[in-house]
């Protein structure tokens, strides 16, 4: 419980310093705050890809409690500092040692919750994870939209107008409060013992060993490369945050065009897709005690993509916002399962690397499902007009052919196929028992 508290309080930590930094890079940008913004955010996804190496090694040999408590406050102590910044190259400093802080804190945590959570229970204990790290945004957005109200009231108070008090500044304050409270739960865990690698660490004291650290990234990837379980999970993440991923840049493109809906469909998809989400980890935490996970993990990866094909394929607001909740529910339990599957399958010394590992990927396919969405979006758009003239007869009338339908489509298949590798993969082989 103290484990997920600090994890709830994190978060929540995380989208409010979000929230905050967003709105001091549009201040600080000067008469190009979109640049501003744009850069920061890059800095934030730069140290996932560190983390998936160096960062991996750091949280297999240090001691995880106290790794996690650095963090924490390391990100206390740069959240009081950012609104004394008054230019984009500080503000991108900070959120590069904030985000790599965090992306180390991630994988400590993963690698600790096999160690303090019965095995039985792990399934509950990652559909809460999943609670804590996506449904903490909307109390977040809440508390930093409150804090303007605050931040008004504090700034027509004489006895406070030399302090300039701004909406960011109190979040960034409010911020760094949370990760301090997020330290002290960490703290009062009983995480006393230590991985092999731990010890012998302490073993060889504090010299740096680069053989020794490159021994161990070598070790890292070559597990996740020869073990079909962790590999078929870490592909299926990566290639459905792809296909999912697309939803973000390409979601208001296919309310417009496509359900002709503007806006309101967009934020109606969006809602259908958190819902079928919460609702999806909700049932798979009932019913845990009776699934196979690995023929769970890979129906939940098919109906994702198959519930996205057929939202790509219908005009009807109801019958998109119907598969997009599917949609939801299938990722809820790809997620929960994913990393279940994971703390079952991989040993203490390896967790952190292997999780790190995850993090970087599923960053990386975010990053890269909402840079091409774009680009797939005009191809499509190319490719649909030479070849059908931009729609075809179907046994239901005339379908209109737009970019974003065969991005949406793609991403669909690509979701699908994702299923079927992780159906080969973790298969079981010589009467290996099931999981």
């Amino acid at each position: 419980m103290r484990l997920w508290l600090a994890q709830v309080v994190s978060a929540f930590g995380d989208w409010m310093g979000f929230l905050a930094i967003i709105v001091v890079a549009e201040r600080v940008g000067g008469s190009s705050p979109g640049a501003a913004v744009a850069l920061v955010m890059t800095a934030r996804i730069l140290p996932g890809f560190f983390t998936a190496s160096i960062g991996g090694i750091l949280v297999d040999r240090l001691n995880r409690k106290r790794l996690m408590i650095g963090c924490d406050l390391v990100r206390a102590a740069v959240l009081l500092v950012v609104p004394a910044i008054d230019t984009v190259w500080g503000l991108v400093v900070a959120s590069l040692v904030l985000e790599l802080a965090t992306s180390l804190w991630g994988p400590a945590k993963e690698s600790v919750v096999p160690n303090v959570v019965p095995k039985r229970h792990l399934t509950a204990a990652n559909s809460l994870s999943l609670m804590a790290a996506y449904g903490t945004f909307p109390f977040a957005a809440v508390t930093f939209a409150f804090l303007a109200q605050v931040a008004d009231w504090l700034g027509a108070a004489t006895s406070w107008e030399l302090l300039e008090v701004e909406q960011e500044s109190l979040g960034l304050f409010v911020d760094s409060g949370t990760f301090m409270v997020s330290a002290a739960l960490i703290w009062s865990l009983p995480l006393l013992a230590r991985s092999k690698v731990e010890r012998r660490a302490a073993v060889k004291g504090r010299r740096v060993d680069l053989a020794l650290g490159l021994r161990e990234l070598r070790e890292g990837w070559e597990f996740i490369f020869y073990s079909r379980r962790v590999r078929a999970v870490l592909i299926a993440l990566g290639v459905g945050m792809i296909g999912g991923g697309m939803l973000i840049p390409l979601g208001a493109v296919f309310a417009t065009e496509v359900l002709d809906s503007r806006t309101a469909g967009f934020g109606l998809l969006l809602t259908a897709l958190g819902v079928g989400v919460a609702v999806g980890v909700a049932v798979i935490s009932a019913l845990q005690a009776r699934l196979n996970k690995s023929h769970a993990f890979v129906v939940a990866c098919i109906v994702c993509g198959g519930a996205q094909l057929f939202a790509a394929s219908t005009s009807h607001l109801r019958l998109a916002l119907a598969a997009v909740f599917v949609l939801g529910l299938g990722a809820g339990g790809v997620y929960v399962l994913g990393f279940t599957i994971l703390h079952e399958s991989v040993g203490d010394e390896l967790r952190g690397r292997v999780f790190a590992a995850l993090y970087a990927l599923v960053r990386f396919c975010l990053l890269l499902a909402i840079a091409v969405g774009g680009l797939l979006t005009e191809f499509f758009d190319w490719l649909f007009e030479a070849v059908a003239d931009g729609s075809v007869d179907t046994p239901v009338g005339a379908m209109s052919l737009p970019g974003v339908r065969g991005a949406l489509w793609l991403a669909g298949m690509l979701m699908v196929a994702a299923g079927l590798l992780a159906l080969v993969s973790l298969r079981p082989r010589g009467g290996a028992a099931r999981t």
